[in-house]
């Protein structure tokens, strides 16, 4: 019997990234070799539900594997496939639904008609690769969310906030630095709500987590994935200010918007003057730090005076990096049904000159740091990433998956740092 093929599809962000990856390493401990969709016994769609756009383009996927040549089992995982499992299945005879991820690698398997756990011709176990990457995994430590912006409809998809036990986080950072991780990336929809159980039976939250992630692993670096402001305290950022060597100098610090109107129509737990202070907390207490958010535009009611307000704010914030969106209108959410929706061509204005002064930031902050040494992990030949975030480029020579000091002699025009002395 031949190995079965598998082929995975990813849509949205850095945790569905890492739920593919788990998904992936079961089906390879079972005897999956992964390959492309054409090619493919099986394809798993990860699916999103975000934006209306991303649940859109969720029912274009499905529908395009269903119909390749081969007509492989498609199974259908991730939020759109929690929300609206019936419309999915319907899309073809060959599509299977699981909403249940942990369940995935056992439904591909079933509907293949092989037992859980069956390996490949010759009894081992195939190494695969995995769609994030040796270098920089993602760890899930935390799921769901008990926020309520009125904008989104994940945490109805997701369910409650829930975290990982703090020991299976060791376990699991452990077993990415067995294949080949420099760094790895803690993740999840809330992140700063983790709240992990300990051995001891108590808990345990974020920054405890992080020390004792350093404490019980040898790992070279740790990233945190987004965080909402009220979560960037000083516990937090004491603990990076005392490992710069090994906790990446970055933070995503969710931000939406700039207005404190539109924060208060969008239910975020936070205001611009907590966030402009956990910034400059951030700043104080861990040089050099680069910050990162995300920056919604057009959201109903958003002014032309709202909008200014939004573009001085994130100006003022200086970022290194920001993921600038327009408004999605998302059908079962309060803002959908909200008066004063923004009209697209007014949302289209108003993204490009955000998204223009988002690059102008990032180019003026990578120029900073030229002439300066930063810890560099190798994703590909040639190329890198800092622990701020900032792409690399340095000697082709260098292996994929180091992690090397380098030294910074310059900035290309997208933002690039280019090294010397690598």
């Amino acid at each position: 019997m031949s190995a079965p093929r598998v082929a995975f599809v990813n849509l949205g962000c850095r945790v569905n990234r890492v739920e593919v990856d788990l998904i992936a390493q079961e089906l390879a401990r079972a005897g999956c070799v992964i390959v492309k969709p054409e090619e493919a016994d099986a394809v798993v769609v990860n699916t999103c539900a975000v934006t209306a756009e991303a649940e859109a383009k969720t029912r274009k996927v499905v529908r395009r594997a269903a119909s390749l040549g081969q007509v492989p089992v498609v199974v259908a995982t991730g939020c759109v496939a929690s929300l609206f499992s019936d419309e999915l299945a319907s899309i073809a005879p060959n599509v299977t639904v699981e909403a249940d991820k942990s369940r995935v690698s056992e439904t591909v398997l079933g509907e293949l008609g092989l037992p859980a756990g069956s390996v490949g011709d010759d009894g081992e176990l195939v190494a695969t690769p995995t769609p994030t990457g040796r270098a920089r995994p993602g760890i899930k430590v935390q799921d769901g969310c008990d926020n309520r912006c009125t904008y989104c409809i994940v945490w109805k998809a997701r369910g409650a906030a829930r975290s990982m036990g703090s020991g299976e986080v060791v376990s699991a950072v452990r077993d990415a630095l067995s294949r080949g991780a420099r760094e790895v990336v803690l993740t999840g929809i809330n992140l700063g709500s983790f709240r992990g159980t300990c051995a001891g039976g108590g808990r345990i939250a974020l920054p405890g987590l992080l020390e004792l992630v350093l404490r019980e692993t040898t790992v070279e670096r740790v990233r945190l994935s987004s965080i909402e402001p009220p979560d960037v305290d000083g516990e937090l950022l004491s603990v990076m200010a005392a490992n710069p060597a090994r906790i990446a100098p970055f933070l995503h610090v969710c931000l939406q918007s700039g207005c404190d109107a539109t924060l208060r129509r969008m239910g975020r737990v936070y205001d611009t003057a907590l966030y402009r202070t956990a910034i400059a907390r951030a700043r104080e207490m861990v040089p050099g730090i680069a910050v990162g958010c995300d920056l919604i535009v057009g959201f109903p009611g958003e002014t032309d005076d709202d909008f200014e307000r939004s573009l001085a704010f994130c100006a003022e914030m200086d970022f290194a990096k920001m993921h600038v969106f327009r408004y999605s209108r998302r059908p079962g959410t309060p803002a959908a049904s909200a008066p004063d929706q923004v009209g697209p061509d007014v949302m289209a204005a108003r993204s490009s000159r955000m998204r223009a002064l988002a690059d102008r930031m990032r180019h003026d902050q990578a120029a900073r740091r030229v002439g300066q040494e930063e810890l560099v992990v190798v994703q590909r030949p040639g190329r890198g990433v800092t622990g701020g975030l900032f792409d690399v480029r340095l000697d082709a020579s260098v292996p994929v998956d180091a992690l090397v000091r380098v030294r910074i002699g310059a900035v290309m025009e997208d933002g690039t740092l280019v090294a010397v002395g690598a």
